[in-house]
Protein backbone atom coordinates (compact mmCIF):
# COMPACT_ATOMS: atom_id res chain seq x y z
CA UNK A 1 0.00 0.00 0.00
CA UNK A 2 0.81 3.29 -0.87
CA UNK A 3 1.86 5.47 2.24
CA UNK A 4 -0.01 8.48 0.74
CA UNK A 5 -3.35 6.44 1.18
CA UNK A 6 -2.20 5.31 4.45
CA UNK A 7 -1.56 8.50 6.02
CA UNK A 8 -5.10 9.56 4.00
CA UNK A 9 -6.80 6.83 6.22
CA UNK A 10 -5.38 8.08 9.08
CA UNK A 11 -6.11 10.94 8.84
CA UNK A 12 -10.23 10.49 8.07
CA UNK A 13 -12.08 11.49 10.89
CA UNK A 14 -13.26 8.77 13.09
CA UNK A 15 -10.48 6.61 12.82
CA UNK A 16 -7.69 8.31 14.40
CA UNK A 17 -7.41 7.80 17.96
CA UNK A 18 -8.30 10.96 20.25
CA UNK A 19 -5.71 13.07 20.24
CA UNK A 20 -4.62 13.42 24.21
CA UNK A 21 -4.66 17.25 26.18
CA UNK A 22 -1.37 18.72 26.66
CA UNK A 23 -2.19 18.29 30.79
CA UNK A 24 -2.94 14.57 30.79
CA UNK A 25 0.63 13.79 29.06
CA UNK A 26 1.91 13.80 32.30
CA UNK A 27 4.53 11.33 33.35
CA UNK A 28 4.71 10.25 36.76
CA UNK A 29 6.93 7.60 38.38
CA UNK A 30 5.12 4.29 39.58
CA UNK A 31 4.91 3.62 43.03
CA UNK A 32 8.39 1.98 44.60
CA UNK A 33 9.55 1.76 40.77
CA UNK A 34 11.50 3.65 38.80
CA UNK A 35 9.21 3.04 35.51
CA UNK A 36 6.92 5.83 34.80
CA UNK A 37 3.18 6.36 33.95
CA UNK A 38 1.54 8.12 30.97
CA UNK A 39 -1.94 9.09 31.58
CA UNK A 40 -2.27 9.24 28.06
CA UNK A 41 -1.00 6.30 27.46
CA UNK A 42 -3.15 4.95 30.45
CA UNK A 43 -6.39 7.07 28.88
CA UNK A 44 -6.10 6.16 25.08
CA UNK A 45 -9.64 7.63 24.86
CA UNK A 46 -11.59 6.07 27.59
CA UNK A 47 -12.41 7.26 31.26
CA UNK A 48 -10.50 7.43 33.92
CA UNK A 49 -10.52 8.02 37.83
CA UNK A 50 -7.69 9.28 39.58
CA UNK A 51 -8.11 9.21 43.41
CA UNK A 52 -6.02 11.09 46.03
CA UNK A 53 -5.12 8.11 48.18
CA UNK A 54 -3.50 7.57 51.81
CA UNK A 55 -2.70 4.55 53.97
CA UNK A 56 -3.79 5.43 57.27
CA UNK A 57 -7.15 7.19 56.64
CA UNK A 58 -10.21 6.44 57.67
CA UNK A 59 -11.23 5.99 53.75
CA UNK A 60 -8.36 3.72 53.25
CA UNK A 61 -10.58 0.83 53.11
CA UNK A 62 -12.25 2.44 49.96
CA UNK A 63 -9.44 1.19 48.11
CA UNK A 64 -10.78 -2.40 48.02
CA UNK A 65 -14.40 -0.94 46.56
CA UNK A 66 -11.51 1.25 43.71
CA UNK A 67 -10.16 -2.31 42.69
CA UNK A 68 -13.87 -3.75 42.51
CA UNK A 69 -14.81 -0.65 40.37
CA UNK A 70 -11.65 -1.28 38.26
CA UNK A 71 -12.34 -5.20 37.60
CA UNK A 72 -15.96 -4.53 36.64
CA UNK A 73 -14.79 -1.83 33.94
CA UNK A 74 -11.19 -2.04 33.11
CA UNK A 75 -12.28 -4.70 29.80
CA UNK A 76 -13.68 -1.75 28.24
CA UNK A 77 -11.36 0.14 28.82
CA UNK A 78 -11.64 2.38 32.07
CA UNK A 79 -8.98 2.79 34.59
CA UNK A 80 -8.13 4.00 37.84
CA UNK A 81 -4.64 5.85 38.74
CA UNK A 82 -4.23 6.23 42.17
CA UNK A 83 -2.19 8.72 43.76
CA UNK A 84 -0.71 8.30 47.34
CA UNK A 85 -0.23 11.67 49.38
CA UNK A 86 1.04 12.97 52.45
CA UNK A 87 -0.53 16.24 52.41
CA UNK A 88 -3.14 15.36 55.25
CA UNK A 89 -0.65 13.59 57.17
CA UNK A 90 -2.29 9.90 57.04
CA UNK A 91 0.40 8.58 54.72
CA UNK A 92 3.21 6.21 55.36
CA UNK A 93 6.42 7.52 56.05
CA UNK A 94 8.03 6.12 52.87
CA UNK A 95 6.64 4.25 49.32
CA UNK A 96 7.96 0.42 50.57
CA UNK A 97 5.36 0.49 53.36
CA UNK A 98 2.89 2.73 50.69
CA UNK A 99 2.97 -0.22 48.50
CA UNK A 100 2.57 -3.12 51.03
CA UNK A 101 -0.55 -1.26 52.33
CA UNK A 102 -1.85 -1.19 48.62
CA UNK A 103 -0.67 -4.21 46.56
CA UNK A 104 -0.62 -6.52 49.71
CA UNK A 105 -3.25 -5.37 52.02
CA UNK A 106 -5.91 -5.02 49.60
CA UNK A 107 -4.63 -6.31 46.53
CA UNK A 108 -4.77 -3.06 44.45
CA UNK A 109 -4.09 -3.79 40.73
CA UNK A 110 -4.72 -0.17 39.11
CA UNK A 111 -1.99 1.74 38.72
CA UNK A 112 -0.53 3.50 41.90
CA UNK A 113 2.26 6.41 41.57
CA UNK A 114 4.87 7.68 43.81
CA UNK A 115 3.71 9.66 46.18
CA UNK A 116 2.68 13.50 45.35
CA UNK A 117 1.69 16.62 47.04
CA UNK A 118 -2.29 17.66 45.76
CA UNK A 119 -3.36 20.45 47.34
CA UNK A 120 -1.74 23.95 47.86
CA UNK A 121 1.58 25.50 46.10
CA UNK A 122 3.43 22.20 45.84
CA UNK A 123 0.31 20.52 44.10
CA UNK A 124 1.14 18.32 41.19
CA UNK A 125 0.07 19.98 38.26
CA UNK A 126 -2.15 17.42 37.38
CA UNK A 127 -3.84 18.41 40.48
CA UNK A 128 -3.39 21.96 39.98
CA UNK A 129 -5.45 21.17 36.59
CA UNK A 130 -7.81 18.80 38.02
CA UNK A 131 -9.01 21.46 40.52
CA UNK A 132 -9.03 24.25 38.26
CA UNK A 133 -10.92 21.78 35.77
CA UNK A 134 -13.40 20.38 38.22
CA UNK A 135 -13.49 22.83 40.52
CA UNK A 136 -12.63 21.59 43.72
CA UNK A 137 -9.32 20.86 45.09
CA UNK A 138 -8.84 17.58 47.36
CA UNK A 139 -10.33 18.87 50.68
CA UNK A 140 -8.93 15.32 52.06
CA UNK A 141 -8.08 11.54 50.86
CA UNK A 142 -9.84 9.26 48.36
CA UNK A 143 -11.08 12.60 46.33
CA UNK A 144 -12.23 10.77 43.12
CA UNK A 145 -11.92 12.65 39.48
CA UNK A 146 -13.34 11.35 36.54
CA UNK A 147 -12.07 12.51 33.21
CA UNK A 148 -13.76 11.84 30.20
CA UNK A 149 -12.75 9.84 27.11
CA UNK A 150 -11.26 13.00 25.81
CA UNK A 151 -9.91 15.27 29.01
CA UNK A 152 -12.05 17.75 28.59
CA UNK A 153 -14.50 17.20 31.58
CA UNK A 154 -13.52 16.42 35.15
CA UNK A 155 -15.98 15.40 37.84
CA UNK A 156 -15.31 15.48 41.47
CA UNK A 157 -16.14 13.46 44.15
CA UNK A 158 -15.37 14.02 47.42
CA UNK A 159 -14.15 11.58 49.95
CA UNK A 160 -17.37 10.68 51.16
CA UNK A 161 -18.61 9.27 47.71
CA UNK A 162 -17.74 5.45 47.88
CA UNK A 163 -16.49 3.65 44.36
CA UNK A 164 -20.20 1.92 44.51
CA UNK A 165 -21.96 5.25 44.66
CA UNK A 166 -24.37 5.13 41.74
CA UNK A 167 -23.86 8.58 41.15
CA UNK A 168 -20.01 7.49 39.97
CA UNK A 169 -21.14 4.87 38.58
CA UNK A 170 -24.20 5.79 36.72
CA UNK A 171 -21.68 8.43 35.13
CA UNK A 172 -18.76 6.06 34.54
CA UNK A 173 -21.51 3.47 32.31
CA UNK A 174 -22.09 6.21 30.51
CA UNK A 175 -19.22 7.72 29.32
CA UNK A 176 -17.92 4.01 28.42
CA UNK A 177 -21.64 4.10 26.06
Amino acid sequence: MKLWIILAIVALPGLASAACPDWLDVDINRLRSTETINLCDLQDGHPMLIVNTASFCGYTGQFRGLEALYKRYRDQGFTIVGVPSNDFRQEASNEAKTAEICFVDYGVTFPMTAPQSVTGLEAHPLFRKLAEKSGAAPGWNFNKYLIDPEGNEVWHYPSRVAPDDPELTSRIKALLE
